[in-house]
């Protein structure tokens, strides 16, 4: 019988099981490394775009929004910038709450008070117009003034409501009560519909003159306008997102 010599083809060749598995091994190395290699580039690409810009928002408003005998960081923008930084947001509030101020006074400030740059406002005004039991329908002009500004920059607003002390009769409540919801829906505007809901009357919310929240009582508002809030935030950044055109 034949023998085979040590240096035969047969002993030098693969068998065909042992090639197949070496290439499909082979191909799993190449899919790796190319999977490794696009996660490289993503990274790459965020870090390069950086953390996401924050959005410049303006608390616009009277002694409610000023923080009225608070501390700073107990006030309301204060406040709702925190919680909204908890949740993820990237978002800076300033504070133009002015003590005392009408919807006049607000009327006269808005150029130096919202400058440009600023992503939103949240609006609040009126609730001195209603204690000093001033005619509603100056008010509602205010207002609608105050609106109309923004709308033309294109800035989206949460305004927030107000209701007319009762002491002033059934009519001036009426029509005073109406401004916020007719306004809101001419302009387009987030409504939360009472800026003092949940804390009114409540001693252990307010402060001395049973008038202005204190600290606790600014953080049930934080918590009930907080959803508002972060849809504010949805409709600027949308807006920041679109390239503006020259």
């Amino acid at each position: 019988m034949k023998r085979t010599s040590a240096h035969s083809p047969m002993c030098c060749c693969t068998p065909w099981g042992v090639r197949v598995a070496r290439r499909a091994f082979s191909e799993v190395v190449a899919l790796v490394l190319l999977f490794n290699l696009a996660l490289g580039i993503v990274a790459m690409c965020a870090n390069a775009a950086g953390p996401l810009k924050p959005l410049k928002v303006v608390a616009f408003g009277d002694s409610l929004t000023a923080g009225y005998l608070l501390p700073p960081p107990e006030a309301f923008p204060a406040q709702l910038e925190k919680a909204l930084r908890a949740r993820g947001h990237a978002v800076e509030i300033a504070n133009a709450g002015v003590s005392g101020d009408t919807t006049s006074g607000g009327l006269a400030r808005f150029s130096w008070a919202i400058p440009e740059g600023t992503d939103a406002v949240i609006l609040e005004l009126g609730a001195n117009d209603a204690l000093r039991g001033i005619d509603p329908k100056m008010a509602r002009t205010n207002l609608d003034r105050l609106l109309s500004e923004l709308s033309k920059r294109g800035v989206p607003v949460l305004l927030a409501g107000m209701k007319a002390p009762r002491n002033w009769g059934d009519a001036y409540a009426t029509e005073f009560d109406a401004i916020f919801p007719d306004l809101a829906q001419k302009h387009g505007a987030l409504l939360y519909p009472f800026f003092l809901d949940g804390i009114v009357l409540d001693a252990k919310l307010n402060l001395g003159d049973g008038l202005h929240p204190n600290g606790p009582g600014v953080a049930v508002i934080v918590e009930r306008i907080l959803p508002l809030a972060e849809q504010l935030l949805e409709q600027a950044r949308k807006r920041v997102a679109v390239p503006s055109r020259s």
